[in-house]
């Protein structure tokens, strides 16, 4: 599995997170298995989000499709900063 790791820092959580939901199909059509949201404890604008991908190739893939949504007015009003994604192997993950 791969994961494609964004960091954004954003005006308002709640409005950032209404955008991000309106593009839930956009993820599942693109080959996002599953994602993670989270934000730092003491600066709630600051934003991470986790998408798992089969392969790198789709992770990859999604990670260009992705500038379609960063360009998008909704998108736009809602960023302060984003930082370039990164692609990460999960080598191992584990539930307790």
């Amino acid at each position: 599995m791969t994961t494609l790791h964004i960091e954004n820092t954003v005006h308002d959580y709640d409005e950032w997170k209404a955008v991000f939901d309106k593009f839930e199909r956009f993820r599942t059509d693109h080959g996002v298995r599953s994602y993670r949201v989270s934000r730092l404890a003491d600066d709630p604008q600051r934003v991470n989000v986790d998408l798992d991908f089969a392969t790198a190739d789709a992770a990859v893939e999604f990670r260009g499709e992705l500038e379609k949504i960063r360009r998008t007015p909704q998108s736009q009003a809602q960023l302060i900063a984003q930082a370039a994604p990164q692609l990460f192997e999960v080598v191992e993950q584990r539930s307790l």
